[in-house]
């Protein structure tokens, strides 16, 4: 019994078997072309510039010890060692320092035992106190200060002198 009419009346060819679904090959897609994007990088910046740090030896406080580094020390109380910074030391008023110095600039209002060498720059204040022997391109001592020691200043690297300084006064013989 057929639900169709069958118009063509004959027979008609058989359909190929079907495949199983698991032996089907996938369809693949056709690699799709992607647009390029250029990303720019940015140049690197060269690095800010910072101020070097301070350190404090508040005064009251006593250490005794070495301090090195490349930042400033400020010192209000009491330090027995050496110190030798890249940056600046400030012995403040009240303060003491009893040690060697290595240092960019110093600076001394409170008092000092021992020799400062190789500083660029030294200031004593007129409340400033330094018992030792000075090496630095330039010293400035305030009136009231106390010194005792030896002071060298504006020699160059190799010990000779900025400037040529006359050595005799009048005609030369």
């Amino acid at each position: 019994m057929a639900f169709f009419k069958d118009t063509a009346g004959g027979t008609r060819e058989p359909l190929p078997p079907a495949r199983d679904a698991l032996q089907r090959e996938p369809e693949r897609p056709a690699p799709v072309e992607m647009p390029r994007r250029v990303v720019e990088v940015p140049e690197p910046r060269p690095a800010a510039r910072t101020e070097p740090k301070e350190s404090l030896i508040a005064a009251d406080l006593t250490i005794e010890g070495k301090i090195e580094g490349t930042g400033h020390v400020r010192i209000a109380g009491r330090f027995k060692g050496d110190v030798q910074v890249q940056g600046n030391l400030t012995i403040e008023n009240g303060a003491h320092l009893a040690g060697q110095v290595r240092a960019k600039q110093v600076i001394v209002a409170g008092e000092l035992q021992g020799n400062i060498d190789g500083a660029g720059r030294v200031e004593v204040l007129e409340t400033g106190v330094l018992v030792g022997d000075v090496k630095a391109g330039s010293v400035s001592v305030a009136a009231g200060s106390r010194m005792r020691g030896q002071i060298e200043f504006g020699w160059g690297e190799k010990g000779a002198p900025k400037a040529d300084i006359p050595r005799g006064s009048g005609s030369g013989a």
